[in-house]
């Protein structure tokens, strides 16, 4: 099975709620540079992981 369409779903159910809110935020302000790094960290790792695969 290929991963993208899954993955696709995935961010899209997960992206839903972050774009249509009216500000509030679930997380403490300030964690905006560790949220990122996390998210950069999760995709790094995948892309890691897709290219491991094809080989």
């Amino acid at each position: 099975m290929k991963h993208l369409p899954a993955m696709t779903l995935a961010l899209m159910i997960a992206a839903g709620p972050a774009l249509a809110h009216g500000g509030a935020h679930i997380h403490p302000h300030g964690a905006e540079v560790w949220i990122a790094l996390a998210v950069v960290a999760v995709i790094v790792v995948g892309c890691i992981k897709l290219m491991r695969g094809r080989k």
